[in-house]
């Protein structure tokens, strides 16, 4: 039953998968470079006017178990810290879960929260849920330095 027509169909898809094979570095790369740059920027946003930060997490942002202005600080700092790991791809899985945690706090601070921008956050969950599961490809720090070093 070994067709040409089923041969010539297995040899495509084989091409296919090893193009989607090569394109895996690169877009682990785009989707970190994307991520870092939205939650990095949401972190200037804050340390630019810490007064209004300190407001919004009184006022607005209700953070669960934690005091405002430590609840301003932790986030704050997730968010400058966590996106520079996670582009470099150092500890790229372990920053990649701390920005999930950033993410979903942040949903959960808000009593209300506009259907666009729930949307957001979901897209920027499953990425980060990616690169966690799948790690930060072969283009960062722990692909091409750390990882190879590392007992077996």
């Amino acid at each position: 039953m070994n067709t040409p027509l089923l041969h010539h169909g297995l040899a495509a898809w084989r091409a296919v998968t090893a193009v989607l094979d090569g394109a895996r570095p690169l877009a682990a790369l785009v989707a970190r470079a994307y991520l870092a740059q939205v939650f990095f920027l949401s972190g200037l946003t804050k340390i630019r006017d810490w007064d209004t930060t300190l407001l919004l997490f009184t006022e607005e942002y209700r953070v669960p178990l934690l005091p405002p202005d430590l609840a301003a600080v932790l986030g704050t700092a997730g968010e400058l810290v966590l996106p520079v790991l996670l582009l470099v791809g150092l500890a790229g899985r372990f920053a990649a879960l701390g920005l999930s945690v950033v993410n979903v706090v942040a949903v959960l601070s808000l009593a209300e929260i506009a259907p666009a921008a729930l949307q957001q956050h979901i897209t920027w969950g499953v990425l980060l849920a990616a690169l966690a599961l799948h790690g930060v490809g072969r283009w960062s720090v722990d692909g091409t330095w750390l990882q190879p070093r590392l007992p077996r």
